[in-house]
């Protein structure tokens, strides 16, 4: 559209836009304001909404499942995002040259984040079998009997977080590979110079530099966290006597299984304002450890 001014550009770009923008509108925009006016209401989708005010809330305050669901949710947090940043800048370190082998290897980590999670899940449902599955045989060669994983209360959430580390580590891995690759090799050559050992390059160059990323990756992962939900459901379904039970769940429970549209767009609106607080928190802190060059 070159030469183009004025209101004959503008109906030039809307017109090709109003694909996407009418996608945009009808499955997100729409049911993201139908929500929130649903919070006000108790439907059931046989009878007509009814307006309850802020009755949703209140009663989300008094609901002993959400509190549990929160509270595991929390639980998945704090199990799940720093065993997963661990192993991954670890294995970044060790795959940071580029080689043939490493090259494989990075592929190897990374293939589980392109697998659903369905197939994943599947898997390690069969894996963490008490009976027939391959961790608990591998725990009998060593004389250990196996618990019995995602049928105990105190093993499922462990378990579900061990699933979600070994799938995400690979996409955790390569926003660390390029956080390292963007840090300048001058600052390591005058470390050696000095006679800086490993930790110390890690310690005083690696990991202030690396901090960015740092950031980038806690925010996603925080986000995903909160909105934790098919690995739980296909593995344990809330389960055992509750022990997985997790936010995201408990909304898909009360959505479709008993029908309390409105509870569950409370619900739903609850946990949007605790992810965006958090993310507001990160933010307003991130000068404080957060070093950019």
């Amino acid at each position: 559209m070159p030469g183009l001014k004025g209101v004959r550009k503008f109906w030039w770009i809307t017109f090709f836009l109003a694909p996407s923008l009418l996608g945009l509108a009808l499955f997100t925009l729409l049911p993201i304001v139908a929500s929130a006016g649903l919070t006000v209401f108790e439907w059931d989708l046989l009878t007509p909404p009814r307006f309850v005010g802020l009755e949703n809330f209140v009663n989300l305050a008094s609901d002993q499942n959400f509190r549990q669901a929160f509270w595991h949710t929390l639980q998945y947090i704090i199990g799940y995002i720093p065993t997963v940043m661990v192993l991954a800048l670890a294995v970044a370190l060790m795959l940071k040259q580029t080689s043939r082998w490493s090259v494989l290897l990075r592929i190897g980590f990374f293939m589980p984040v392109v697998s659903a999670w369905v197939a994943v899940a599947l898997i390690w449902k069969w894996l963490l079998n008490p009976r027939f599955g391959l961790f608990n045989y591998l725990l009998s060669l060593l004389g250990i009997v196996g618990p019995n994983w995602l049928f105990d209360p105190k093993w499922a959430m462990p378990a579900i977080i061990m699933t979600s580390v070994w799938k995400d580590i690979g996409f955790v891995m390569v926003m660390f590979l390029a956080g390292l690759q963007s840090i300048p090799h001058e600052y390591y050559e005058a470390a050696d110079l000095d006679g800086a050992s490993s930790w110390q390059r890690l310690r005083y160059i690696t990991l202030p530099l690396l901090s960015p990323t740092t950031f980038f990756v806690i925010i996603m992962l925080l986000i995903n966290s909160f909105q934790v939900f098919d690995q739980v459901w296909i593995m344990t379904e809330g389960g055992p006597a509750g022990a997985t039970m997790v936010l995201v769940e408990q909304i898909v429970k009360n959505t479709f299984s008993y029908s309390r549209m409105g509870y569950a767009s409370a619900m739903s609106w609850v946990l949007f304002a605790m992810v965006f607080v958090v993310t507001v928190i990160q933010n307003r802190f991130q000068q404080n450890w957060v070093t950019y060059d």
